[in-house]
């Protein structure tokens, strides 16, 4: 990516423009800071879209999120808790019971 300094930017303005149309965004600094890019408006539509399909994803209440990863865990297989293991779950379930009572 190209970098202009603002006073360059403003006055090469079509140049800046057709640079970017045939090499891509165009980074505008004023004062050495990066503070505006000039970006192709195909480029620019594209990140409206993919903004907005991201968006649309995260609509989703947290009910529905809720039912989706029940729904993957329901998918996942049966399995049994290996003999070594179901004495120690045992006891910590005896053990919480005797915490809470």
């Amino acid at each position: 990516m190209a970098s202009w300094q603002l006073q360059e930017a403003k006055a090469k303005f079509s140049e800046v423009i057709d640079t970017a149309e045939k090499k891509g965004p165009q980074i505008v600094t004023r004062h050495g800071v990066e503070t505006a890019v000039i970006v192709p408006i195909n480029q620019w539509k594209q990140l409206l879209k993919n903004q907005n399909s991201l968006a649309n994803r995260d609509e989703r209440t947290e009910q529905q999120r809720r039912d989706d990863f029940l729904a993957l865990l329901r998918s996942a297989p049966d399995f049994e808790i290996p003999d070594r293991h179901r004495e120690r779950l045992e006891q910590r379930k005896a053990q919480k019971r005797r915490v809470s009572a």
